[in-house]
């Protein structure tokens, strides 16, 4: 039968007793996550839900990547370049995700946040553990960071970790000299402590590769979801910069950054600089 009076029949073997079966809401423990939304304004203002939401969805988003990238690093360790592309495929979808967010507190405008900003104390993202974790396994790292973790041991053993592994891109170029490419010493030997920079002995490689596609396919394809990586990133943080702008001008971060000056500079920020290079080379 089709629907009638606009109401759906509940056909016959749904399940609808959940005394002694698992249920949607205590597999997903949603008593835990609905009830973690703890709005700190008095009197609460309406729109802090919604910064509370919107910065909660991000850290679980994060997590995600987190997940992905540390997997994608572990196949290459595996020389498996298809797994770990599928596992950066996987990033980049929740990366437009994360991106689109942007929008939803981009409804906030500045007189309704100005009413709770005040409770939040020097709370910021810029705390987020798990985007500098993100980062670090991406290869943009920064000792300097560690120090904002100092009171939160578990987050500063993870990134102090993060700190002295080899990165997701690390990974990669190890990867392909154990496959037999010609890549340089001074990619293999690099202090994997210090941030990742432009390394020019790469870019005859980088190069071959592009110029050679259809024989090298699986590194081509492997250097083009890098690029949409970084890209994705990169728009992640302009939109995140634009929202705080529209939010609260030119005001200082409330945890003691110069706000949207600081957010600019991370435009500069780049995690796999040979692949944008190399485009100036190609052609000529």
């Amino acid at each position: 039968m089709g629907v009638q009076a606009n109401t759906r029949a509940i056909e016959k073997d749904i399940v609808t007793d959940f005394s002694e079966r698992m249920s949607y809401a205590s597999y997903l423990d949603l008593d835990t996550l609905l009830s973690a939304q703890k709005p700190v304004s008095r009197p609460e203002h309406h729109d802090e839900l919604l910064f509370i939401i919107q910065h909660q969805t991000t850290e679980l988003w994060l997590k995600l990547v987190l997940h992905e990238t540390l997997a994608a690093r572990a196949a290459f360790d595996e020389d498996e370049i298809g797994r770990a592309l599928k596992c950066v495929a996987r990033v980049k979808h929740i990366q437009k995700t994360l991106t689109e967010q942007w929008s939803v507190l981009a409804t906030l405008t500045p007189t309704e946040y100005s009413e709770f900003r005040r409770f939040l104390g020097n709370s910021s993202g810029f705390q987020s553990y798990q985007y500098r974790a993100v980062e670090f396994v991406l290869g943009n790292k920064n000792a300097g960071m560690l120090a904002v973790f100092d009171a939160d041991p578990a987050a500063h053993d993870l990134l102090e970790r993060l700190l002295a592994e080899p990165s997701l891109y690390d990974a990669f170029w190890q990867c392909l000299a154990r496959l037999g490419y010609d890549v340089p010493a001074s990619a293999l030997d690099r202090d994997v402590t210090a941030a990742y920079t432009l390394n020019e002995d790469l870019l005859p490689l980088i190069k071959f590769v592009y110029e050679n596609h259809d024989e090298h396919w699986a590194v081509y394809e492997a250097f083009e979801e890098f690029v949409d990586l970084e890209e994705n990133f990169q728009l992640w943080r302009f939109r995140h910069m634009r929202t705080v702008l529209r939010t609260i001008g030119m005001k200082s971060g409330t945890g003691g950054s110069s706000g949207v000056g600081f957010l600019q500079k991370a435009l500069d920020l780049t995690f796999f600089p040979e692949l944008l290079a190399v485009r100036t080379e190609i052609g000529r």
